[in-house]
């Protein structure tokens, strides 16, 4: 019998600027994979990839498959974050989240309030809920506006890095 030890596996993050679309398609297709298995609210694909165009977008590609991204707004708001379900809890998210605290000073997004795992994953981050919105989604679901403040931010950052240093 053989034992191999850990596998590495090569971790790329690359980005698509505000204008450009060049892993839409791929960002798209992971945000229907996780849409079907997952039961969440259904987007049109024109809302998406016009947002996706205007933001700045995190991706995570393992071995040239994409794993995960984050749409990030001028502003700091995250409008999209997926990550594939077979990779949570590696810490993709959390490396999405820091990309994008990156180049802003608060981060703000939307949460369902019944989504009890990206609830947790905010908290965890130092996320702090500021309102509830009735109503929110389409469906008419209610959702919890989150908030990640500067000095939040650089001590995530900094907890994250030491993550990665390990």
């Amino acid at each position: 019998m053989v034992v191999l030890g850990p596998v590495s596996v090569n971790v790329e993050m690359r980005t698509d600027a505000p204008g450009s679309a060049e892993y839409a398609e791929e960002a798209w297709d992971l945000k229907e994979q996780i849409r079907k298995r997952e039961g969440v609210l259904k987007q049109r694909r024109a809302f998406f990839v016009d947002a996706y165009r205007r933001a700045h977008d995190h991706l995570l590609f393992e071995e040239d498959e994409l794993v995960g991204f984050a749409s990030v707004r001028r502003d700091g708001y995250i409008l999209f974050l997926a990550v594939a379900p077979e990779r949570r809890g590696e810490g993709y998210g959390k490396r999405l989240v820091v990309a994008a605290v990156q180049d802003h000073e608060s981060i703000t997004c939307h949460a369902r309030a019944t989504n009890d795992a990206a609830l947790s994953f905010y908290d965890h981050l130092g996320f702090e809920i500021q309102r509830r919105i009735s109503n929110y989604y389409e469906d008419g679901g209610d959702a919890y506006y989150l908030r990640l403040d500067d000095g939040d931010s650089r001590r995530l950052i900094d907890r994250i890095s030491g993550f990665f240093r390990r």
